[in-house]
């Protein structure tokens, strides 16, 4: 029973993560204009609209379409789903990678999710605080930077 509860939870949070980043870039869709920006916290935390039709950063938004469609869709829908079953499919994942891992492939699912309806990905937060300043990114990205760090903390050998 304990380990279809972990199935469970897990398939919860892959949801709840997917379904508040598109809440949140729906949001930003309806009541932004594009470039515009709204200083929530000064200068240091902005809301902004921009469609990044590349990966992080615009990485491949020159890409062919091709090579574009599979390193921006095909390929990264492929690994999330073998990375979702997996999951499923082994029963003594700790339950920190587990969310860690539902975190990757919510985000991932997220922007996917905006790649084959829209062609981009909307993006609306902007970070910049003294010497750090990020580009601009949304919650999936957050989802998905979260889960990578938890991931690779649960990987550090014990003593």
């Amino acid at each position: 029973m304990r380990a279809i509860m972990k199935k469970v939870f897990f398939l919860f949070l892959i949801m709840t993560n997917i379904g508040c980043d598109q809440i949140t870039k729906q949001g930003i869709r309806d009541t932004i204009e594009f470039g515009e920006r709204i200083e929530l916290v000064r200068s240091n935390l902005v809301l902004t609209k921009v469609e990044n039709t590349g990966a992080a950063m615009g990485f491949g938004s020159n890409f062919p379409p091709i090579i574009k469609e599979l390193t921006l869709k095909f390929i990264p829908l492929f690994i999330l789903l073998g990375l979702t079953w997996y999951t499923l499919i082994h029963k003594n994942i700790r339950s920190l990678t587990l969310i860690a891992i539902a975190l990757i492939v919510g985000g991932g699912l997220g922007n996917l999710i905006d790649r084959f309806r829209f062609a981009s990905v909307t993006d609306f937060l902007f970070v910049h605080i003294s010497f750090f300043k990020t580009g601009i990114f949304n919650m999936a990205d957050v989802s998905v930077t979260l889960g990578s760090v938890i991931l690779l903390i649960t990987q550090i050998p014990k003593k």
